[in-house]
């Protein structure tokens, strides 16, 4: 099967910016793009109700990426059935499905959709989900590259796979956080002495080195920054969000309502990778 990245388009201004960040990584990757417009069965939306071609969707979508990439191979395809049930199947054989943070459909004040949530929550394969409004730009200031989350008790290969490829792909630099908390005897009464936080948190940093040292040996030209945070991991990927140019986490310590939580308060593309 012919490796590709699938991207899932509407009419809205996400949609448009999720495509061109797809088309862009196409290009990086050297892989064609799979431009996708689902269409809903006339039973959970009546054809008499839509004030457009449904299948004219993916073709505008391609012509428009066309114009800004030329060197884009794409195709667009219209597909007609549930979107979250479409687009879990099509990600599951995809080097990468790509979507907007909220489609057209989306009610006002809601960050992330529901089928943006469904797929990522369930897809058997990497979900890229974007949220700029507007084709994203780098971040401010000097950007740190490719951020991930690493559980040092239990590395995740697949996440750690995608984050140092991607890494690779762009020549940058490799964030690698780890989330700690103090431990349980730390709660008494009287302040923690530094030193002991200072030995506790050695330890941490010895035990993230240890879980990256294979994919280091695996990845020598990737540049890894290594950071010990004492945060919850929201914390640290919302704040670590602001200056890198994408997130990769592992799906399964986040699920559900807190992975809709997660999703809305990042400001850069996020690679969510099933476990």
């Amino acid at each position: 099967m012919q490796r590709e990245i699938v991207i899932g388009v509407d009419r809205s201004a996400r949609s448009r910016a999720a495509a061109d960040w797809a088309a862009r990584e196409a290009l990086l990757r050297g892989l064609p793009l799979r431009v996708v417009h689902v269409v809903p069965p006339a039973s959970l939306e009546p054809v008499g109700q839509w004030s457009y071609r449904p299948e004219a969707v993916a073709d505008h979508a391609v012509a428009e990426l066309a114009s800004r990439h030329s060197a884009l191979e794409a195709r667009a395809e219209s597909i007609i059935g549930t979107p979250a049930t479409v687009l879990r199947a099509l990600g599951k054989d995809a080097e990468l499905l790509v979507l907007g943070l909220r489609g057209e459909g989306g009610q006002s004040g809601i960050a992330v959709g529901s089928t943006v949530t469904a797929v990522a929550a369930e897809s058997a394969g990497p979900v890229v989900l974007v949220p700029c409004p507007t084709p994203c730009e780098p971040p401010p200031g000097r950007s740190t590259g490719v951020t991930v989350e690493v559980d040092v008790h239990d590395p995740s290969a697949a996440a750690l796979d995608v984050a140092f490829e991607a890494a690779r792909l762009r020549g940058a630099r490799l964030h690698a956080v780890h989330s700690w908390k103090l431990p349980a005897r730390a709660a008494s009464p009287l302040p923690v002495l530094e030193e002991d936080r200072a030995f506790w948190e050695d330890d941490e940093v010895q035990l993230l080195s240890d879980a990256l040292r294979p994919w280091r040996r695996k990845y020598p030209d990737v540049d890894v920054l290594e950071d010990v945070l004492l945060l919850t991991p929201f914390e640290t990927l919302t704040h670590t969000s602001e200056s890198s140019e994408l997130v990769v986490i592992e799906r399964q310590p986040v699920q559900g309502s807190a992975l809709r939580q997660l999703l809305a308060g990042l400001r850069c593309p996020v690679v969510v990778v099933p476990s």
